[in-house]
């Protein structure tokens, strides 16, 4: 499967974890752990929620 998103390398960067990413958002550790593995993508609402929780650009989450 193709890497659609950047999610864990900006988790990396930012110091973060998927747990962390989870509980903030209300989601399971699960989901969030699929989603740095890129077998299920989030939806564009998600997104954003996530990158306003890094402080980064949405577009710094997803893969040109």
């Amino acid at each position: 499967m193709a890497n659609l998103n950047r999610i864990k390398l900006v988790l990396v960067e930012k110091n973060k974890t998927g747990k962390w990413l989870a509980d903030e958002l209300g989601k399971t550790p699960s989901t969030v752990s699929k989603w740095c593995q890129n077998s299920i993508q989030p939806d564009l609402n998600t997104l954003d929620k996530i990158a306003k929780l890094l402080n980064v650009d949405k577009r710094d989450l997803l893969t040109p």
